[in-house]
């Protein structure tokens, strides 16, 4: 059946519904039949005002009845009388036992008490002879259902309120409950567990739910097929371009040993360098994007790890001039030294390599609240601000301008820089130098070790 989750939570709206409404009816008849009847207690009260009022009646003082009678109506602020009722047929008609034994002027205590009435009832408690009676006007105190109103608003508000939640609760549970574990799965899939599965955590749960989940461990499948395909592809590629390269560098280093001299064996070797580090940066850049490794468990100076880059900077590139603001020291905890070293020598010699020759690139540090702000500028011909962010992409390469066409990048740097920083918890991005040439940013989180 199609769209089992639809018809299931539209029986479980309606049978909720009429429950509901069922709930509530009863309630409030039961509510109001309980509080329709006056207090036993007021009975007894009204009992005995009668009892009084027929001693004094049996022993003739009229005087002392009328007084306690008014006293009475005083002290209730209601009407009462005391009243004698003779019955006579007319038109030939007879009298029926059966109403002359039960014949009332009001309502007797027992009654039930209508609570929508504005007046209050007449009660009749008829005396041992059966023609007298003693009227009273139910006294405010003793009518019964004072608490109706609230008890009303409780039963036709507040509980429906309360079950209408129990409801949705019901019906939250039922959807969000296989949500959260594709939510969970999803989440450890994105964090390269490729074995997480849902479907069979579901049950004999058989509705649109179930088939997503049945999608998403096809898809996890799938996805983990591919990564793990990927990762022997890597590994693979490793050894194959390892072993030839490291073979045509023993052949070279034979030949430079012979003739050293020779401008083409020394090319050979400068792009025997080349390749290794294109293969070694490639390489580790996979890594860091299968693996998604966190790097956070050294601590380091800053300041002294930036010194050390610029040390070999200013040997690798001594026609350009590097301007250095940097703080005495920078502890910086929960990082990498290697990672973060080699991504801010990569920064580094881009910005240096981007540099005209007699240029200066500016390197500075600033310590904030809880992050180091390391910024990169160099005097190159700038980045057009549609590609800032494309740079960071792998083996993306914009054409050199005309004072750095000794720089030969594979475009792999800086996307290896900013994995490594975001490794480490850091950020890096890049900005439009205010005058010429390109800013690169790097944030480091200052963490306090307790």
């Amino acid at each position: 059946m199609k769209r089992r989750l639809f018809w299931k939570l539209c029986a479980t709206i309606t049978i909720g519904t009429i429950v509901l409404l069922w709930v509530i009816h009863h309630l409030i008849l039961q509510a109001e039949q309980h509080m329709s009847f006056i207090d036993k207690h007021y009975q007894q009260q009204l009992l005995g005002y009668a009892k009084h009022a027929e001693l004094l009646y049996e022993q003739g003082k009229e005087t002392e009845l009328e007084n306690w009678i008014k006293t009475i109506q005083q002290q209730e602020n209601t009407w009462v009388a005391l009243i004698k009722s003779q019955l006579t047929p007319l038109a030939g008609s007879e009298m029926d036992e059966h109403f002359i034994n039960n014949f009332a002027l009001g309502r007797d205590i027992s009654w039930k008490i209508h609570l929508y009435f504005v007046e209050n009832p007449i009660m009749d408690i008829t005396f041992a002879d059966g023609h007298t009676h003693f009227l009273i006007r139910l006294p405010q105190r003793m009518r019964p259902g004072s608490y109706w109103t609230y008890t009303s608003l409780l039963l036709q508000t507040v509980l429906p309120m309360l079950l209408l939640a129990i409801l949705s609760i019901v019906i939250y549970r039922h959807v969000m409950s296989p949500l959260r574990q594709l939510e969970k799965a999803t989440k450890q899939l994105s964090e390269g567990d490729y074995q997480v599965r849902v479907r069979d955590e579901l049950g004999k749960r058989n509705d649109e739910i179930a088939a997503l989940a049945s999608t998403f461990d096809s898809m996890a499948e799938r996805i983990g097929t591919q990564i793990e395909t990927q990762r022997h592809l890597t590994s693979d590629l490793s050894h194959e371009l390892r072993t030839p390269l490291t073979r045509v560098e023993l052949a070279l280093s034979i030949a430079e040993h012979g003739d050293p001299d020779n401008h083409s064996l020394q090319r050979i070797r400068y792009e025997c360098i080349q390749m290794r580090e294109l293969v070694e940066d490639t390489l580790t850049l996979a890594w860091l994007e299968n693996e998604r490794p966190v790097l956070r468990n050294e601590s380091l100076d800053l300041t002294d790890l930036i010194d050390s880059i610029i040390d070999n900077a200013h040997f690798e590139f001594p026609e350009r001039e590097i301007d250095i603001q940097l703080p005495e020291t920078a502890c910086l905890h929960q990082s990498s030294d290697r990672a973060l070293g080699h991504a801010i020598e990569n920064v580094l010699r881009n910005a240096l390599s981007h540099t005209p020759i007699g240029g200066t690139v500016t390197v500075t540090l600033e310590q904030h609240v809880d992050h180091y702000l390391l910024r990169i500028d160099d005097q190159g011909a700038g980045v057009p601000k549609v590609h800032l962010e494309d740079i960071f992409k792998p083996f993306f390469r914009l054409h050199s301008h005309p004072g750095s066409k000794d720089y030969k990048g594979f475009g792999v740097g800086l996307a290896l820089a900013k994995r490594q920083v975001e490794a480490t918890g850091g950020k890096l991005w890049a900005q439009l130098h205010p005058g010429s040439g390109l800013r690169m940013i790097m944030q480091l989180p200052i963490v306090t070790l307790g």
